[in-house]
């Protein structure tokens, strides 16, 4: 039997608080994954070591507290189509690192809380409006100003990053469903011993052993930001749901901007600040607007429980 998941709550200022620090923290594992891929290491491999840290790591901790409570799911299908999204964005994403500046690929990203409002209609049964649609296409064209189809500076590898985004909004909608399912450790343990099993066999077959400890380091840091990110994630998504948090990731852009530039020398240029301003503004007016429908609600519910 499943060990007692502690229920959704909602505080969000406190949800806030854990995604801010997530990004911090997952900003590591980025430039850890980048420094790999462009010195040649196979983005098979980075990943499977991505989520063999993550698991070691979490079974280390964790399996000694919580026992075979750690294995067990309320709703393991769930879990293990969490993990292959997951799987899916983090594959894409490292892929179009090693053809693109980290600017581009997080930009690009960022158009999630967009596929989320699309998707929260189906998904979720909420009603989204001809004013959301509206925001919803203007944030996609901020993501053709980065892309650019049809130009020279156009590069391939950024449809990578465009399905990266979607597995990303559905990652943040399973995130949603499973808070209070199951526990932030369970959670954990899944997206970490799905992308193992799924990935290894491709992995082990074109593997390079790497040629110096600072790269066993890489992997070993990537392995602990990549738990310590996706956990405080998980625990954020207990206390408010993906349209709350989800404009507070945008500040992991500035981010990885400065590091892109710093580390990799590849600072943002025009067009990439205005298609991110356009992306980012039109994730802010969903947020706005899904925050006063939610206030407007609440009145209503108010007036008839008088």
């Amino acid at each position: 039997m499943a060990s007692v998941v502690a229920p959704v709550e909602s505080r969000a200022n406190y949800a806030i608080t854990l995604v801010l620090v997530s990004q911090l923290v997952l900003l590591v594992l980025d430039v850890s994954a980048k420094w790999l891929s462009v010195g040649g290491m196979p983005t098979t491999e980075i990943i499977f070591m991505r989520y063999g840290m993550h698991l070691a790591l979490l079974l280390v901790l964790f399996l000694p507290v919580t026992g075979r409570n750690l294995f067990i799911s309320n709703n393991w299908k769930l879990e293990v189509l969490r993990g292959v999204c997951l799987l899916c964005t983090t594959g894409l994403n490292f892929l179009a690192m090693r053809y693109l500046p980290l600017t581009v690929t997080s930009a690009i990203q960022f158009s999630s809380p967009l596929i989320i409002c699309a998707m929260s209609g189906p998904l979720l049964g909420e009603t989204v409006g001809p004013r959301r649609w509206a925001a919803i296409a203007v944030g996609f064209i901020g993501i053709l100003i980065i892309v650019r189809p049809g130009s020279e500076a156009f590069q391939p590898a950024a449809l990578l990053s465009v399905g990266c985004a979607f597995f990303l909004a559905l990652f943040s909608i399973l995130t949603r469903k499973l808070a209070g399912v199951d526990s932030a450790q369970t959670q954990q343990f899944f997206v970490g011993v799905v992308p193992v099993i799924l990935i290894a066999p491709v992995a082990l077959t074109d593997w390079v052993w790497p040629s110096q400890p600072i790269s066993w380091l890489a992997f070993f840091v990537m392995g602990v930001a990549g738990l310590g990110g996706h956990f405080l994630n998980s625990v954020a998504h207990r206390y408010a749901p993906p349209a709350t948090l989800a404009p507070f990731n945008y500040l992991s852009l500035l981010y990885l901007s400065i590091a892109s530039w710093l580390i990799f020398n590849q600072p943002p240029d025009q067009l990439f600040i205005v298609g991110a301003a356009i992306i980012i503004a039109s994730g802010l007016y969903i947020w706005l607007r899904e925050k006063s429908l939610h206030k407007a609600n609440s009145s209503l519910d108010d007036v008839a429980a008088r």
